[in-house]
Formats: C-alpha cells, structure tokens, sequence
C-alpha cells in the first residue's frame, strides 16, 4: 500500500508532463459553432491547392489542423473551419 501512495503522485505528474508535449499550442481559429464550419476536407483541398501533398488532418481545438510535405518539409497547417482562412504554420522536423 505504501508503494501506491508514493507511485500514483508520480505517475499523474508523468501523465499531465507528457499529455502537455503534445499539444501543438494552437488550438483556436474561430468561435463559430460547430454547425457552422465547413467540411475538413475543404481544408485538405485548399492546402493541395497551395503545393502541400496532405497527409492526414484532424481537429486540434477550434482548428483544421493539416499535416502535409512541401519541398521535402513536413508542416502542419491551422485552417479556420469557419471561412477556411490559414491561421498559423509551423515547420516539423522529419
């Protein structure tokens, strides 16, 4: 039981230092509902429209988050599921 008692403190901190890593950061690109927002794969469409070879997307927060290869760089894009504006880009290592 004691064992229990000194693991589980070090495990939560373990958790919530790892769960925060792998938050990219940019999490907000509109306040429109959910009802509102056009489809992810506008989003995949528009970034192919600009050079991007898409990967895969998701929804990170309030955005479209589009991981895609330009130039041999991996990048991932924050699109606006509301007007499908580009809100941010950040550069990944490969």
């Amino acid at each position: 039981m004691q064992h229990l008692k000194t693991f589980a403190p070090a495990l939560l901190m373990g958790l919530l230092i790892s769960s925060g890593a792998l938050a990219d950061g940019y999490t907000k690109c509109t306040k429109a509902h959910r009802s509102s927002w056009k489809p992810a794969a506008e989003a995949e469409a528009k970034a192919k429209a600009a050079g991007y070879e898409v990967q895969r997307s998701k929804i990170e927060g309030t955005c479209y988050e589009v991981y895609a290869v330009k130039e041999g760089k991996l990048y991932e894009l924050f699109y606006s599921p509301q007007d499908l504006s580009l809100k941010h880009t950040k550069t990944r290592k490969n």
